[in-house]
């Protein structure tokens, strides 16, 4: 797994942590059941707090993209391998709810780019 943190950003440390291992697991470089460094050890690594990691692993843990054992230590979720597929069907859910409401694809789209944008 390859983390970094770019202090000048503008983005949190652990939002960048968070997206970073998101963004593994969903192009399946981190497969399932692949176990992630410890807290301590990805902070030390990344020379940043010990509390900033663990958010951005809370944060992956409550999206279902990784499970954590107890002392085992955390894992990628199969979960986290479905996370493609509940896109999918929010997508179509979405795409009929706006053709029900009369919106035109260009509308649904802006939409969808301004709801991504800002989150």
């Amino acid at each position: 797994m390859i983390v970094s943190v770019d202090p000048a950003s503008a983005v949190p440390p652990f939002e960048q942590v968070r997206s970073s291992v998101a963004g593994q697991i969903n192009d399946r470089t981190l497969p399932v059941g692949t176990k992630l460094p410890t807290v301590r050890k990805l902070a030390v690594d990344l020379g940043i707090a010990p509390n900033t990691i663990a958010r951005a692993y809370r944060e992956l843990e409550e999206a279902g993209l990784i499970e954590t054992r107890g002392r085992a230590g955390s894992f990628v979720s199969a979960a986290g391998d479905r996370s493609r597929e509940r896109a999918r069907k929010a997508a179509a859910t979405y795409a009929s709810t706006t053709h029900k409401l009369g919106l035109s694809p260009d509308e649904a789209l802006a939409i969808v780019t301004a709801a991504l944008a800002a989150s």
